[in-house]
């Protein structure tokens, strides 16, 4: 009965709030889905060619990947209203397999890229999020709030003067818009008002369509001309796992920023091997892959209220009418209302209370440490993945610091009749860290014969600490006393008796 229960409420936590079903029945909230979608479409036509010239293939790549994943992680993925798409790591990752080897390999790596994620899914990949620190998850963020910015200053340099005073416009709608009504997102209303402006008055500024020739018909069936050999496999194998663990943790770490942001659960298993199925789809179809796009996610959601698949779904549907039928129209949508609405994106990304004064002082200088090393990578790799692995690698070094100084070892003398017991009260976790130095921590010349360690307040958590108990009682026999481990609690006891004498330092 019990198992029944925990069942029930495990699957609950993941029901969507609201449904697709309940936005269906509610115009309010469906008029917000099909929006947010328009909103987001239009966000990702200039990106999935700028990454499409980033993996040095034609932008019709990166189109069409967009297109794919959008439409297919709306029904397999595990976060709704998360936007999937090409992506510019995954552009980064794979842009070596274009240029060397032709588009048949790059398509080739995208498809085992695909199978790969499906795969670490399986086994239990996202249940490494857990370990995760709060630190790289704000130091993740944040360089992602700064990357965003970053990005669009190529669009704000060396451009028409014009320019400037478009985005401002911009940047001032969707401020004071959401002051008005919340009916109509405000940065839908953002661009039309700007296109409008640009169109009405012929001013000459850069547009969508100045980015790349937009394609002009329906993406079709792709089967990569390689040969299924080694050889084949050798070459794209290193650059399909790259893509698909760049891809996995980009898309994870969004998933857990929209639960954040909407304080509700999402099955990380499933996107994960969502994001497989939609790589390998889009690999069939001409796509460059990609994964879960955090800037467009955080336009869907923050920016413009989604909550649910049909946001998803329309951004992709949305954005082949858009390229494929109405591409004549997208072309001259300029550049700076999409500017503007991505910069207001990476402001309201940015995790402003983390750098105050006052959560300065307040956070330990090690999470700060954490927090900034993981920012600096990111921006200096332009590589998310790569970020958060060195900020685990740090916080996870610190953490080993701080309890291998959590160690403490008393002496006391003591007299049990005629004879003198040097008694030992260990506390604290013992591990490789912290028993490094156990071994120094005793009077092995000074004790009396008997001496009694005490590790009632203390945990062996690893063979590292095993070894050192073994050459600590070693050491006492070299003296001619005995030693005796008391007070170990259960684990601790089972632990010592399978591994004592067995690791090459003891008796």
């Amino acid at each position: 009965m019990t198992t029944t229960t925990t069942t029930a409420d495990d699957r609950s936590r993941y029901l969507p709030d609201p449904s697709v079903a309940t936005a269906l029945k509610t115009p309010r909230l469906l008029v917000r889905e099909v929006l947010a979608g328009l909103v987001v479409a239009l966000a990702l036509i200039p990106e999935a060619i700028s990454f499409s010239i980033i993996a040095g293939v034609d932008p019709k790549f990166g189109l069409f990947s967009s297109f794919i994943m959008a439409v297919t992680i709306a029904f397999v993925g595990g976060r709704p209203a998360m936007i999937t798409a090409a992506t510019g790591a995954v552009a980064l990752v794979i842009a070596p397999v274009a240029r060397e080897y032709g588009i048949d390999y790059f398509i080739a790596t995208v498809l085992l890229a695909g199978v790969l994620q499906i795969v670490l899914a399986v086994f239990g990949a996202a249940k490494l999020m857990r370990f995760i620190p709060r630190s790289v998850m704000v130091g993740f963020v944040n360089a992602l709030a700064i990357l965003i910015f970053s990005a669009q200053l190529p669009q704000l340099i060396d451009v028409p003067w014009m320019v400037y005073p478009l985005v401002a416009v911009g940047l001032v709608i969707m401020i004071v818009m959401p002051k008005i009504t919340k009916v109509v997102p405000a940065p839908l209303i953002s661009i039309i008002i700007v296109t409008v402006a640009v169109v009405a008055f012929a001013l000459n500024v850069p547009t969508v369509g100045d980015q790349g020739e937009l394609p002009r018909s329906l993406p079709e069936l792709f089967i990569p001309g390689v040969p299924l050999t080694w050889e084949t496999l050798t070459i794209i194998a290193p650059y399909s796992l790259a893509m698909a663990l760049v891809g996995l943790m980009e898309s994870l770490m969004t998933a857990k920023l929209v639960d954040d942001v909407t304080d509700t659960h999402s099955n990380k298993t499933r996107e994960g091997w969502g994001q497989g199925v939609a790589n390998i789809l889009s690999g069939f179809f001409g796509g460059m892959g990609g994964c879960a796009m955090i800037g467009q996610t955080m336009i869907n959601v923050k920016a413009s209220g989604a909550r649910t698949r049909i946001s998803t779904f329309l951004a992709g549907l949305f954005l082949l009418i858009l390229v494929v039928a109405l591409g004549d129209i997208v072309s001259d949508i300029p550049m700076a209302a999409l500017v503007a609405v991505m910069i207001m994106v990476s402001v309201g990304t940015f995790d402003w209370h983390s750098i105050r004064l006052a959560t300065l002082k307040r956070m330990p200088k090690s999470e700060t440490a954490v927090m900034v090393i993981t920012v600096a990578v990111v921006v200096a790799t332009h590589n998310l993945a790569i970020g958060v692995v060195v900020g685990v690698f740090v916080a996870s070094v610190m953490f080993v610091r701080r309890v291998a100084h959590l160690i403490d070892v008393r002496r006391v003398i003591q007299v049990q009749g005629d004879q003198k017991v040097a008694r030992y009260a260990v506390e604290g976790q013992l591990l490789f860290a912290s028993s490094n130095d156990l071994t120094t921590l005793f009077e092995y010349a000074d004790d009396p014969d008997r001496v009694v360690i005490d590790f009632t307040k203390s945990h062996i958590w690893d063979a590292s600490t095993v070894a050192a108990l073994d050459t600590i009682e070693t050491k006492y026999e070299q003296h001619g006393k005995s030693v005796e481990f008391v007070g170990m609690n259960d684990f601790t006891t089972a632990f010592h008796a399978r591994l004592t004498g067995g690791l090459g330092g003891g008796h």
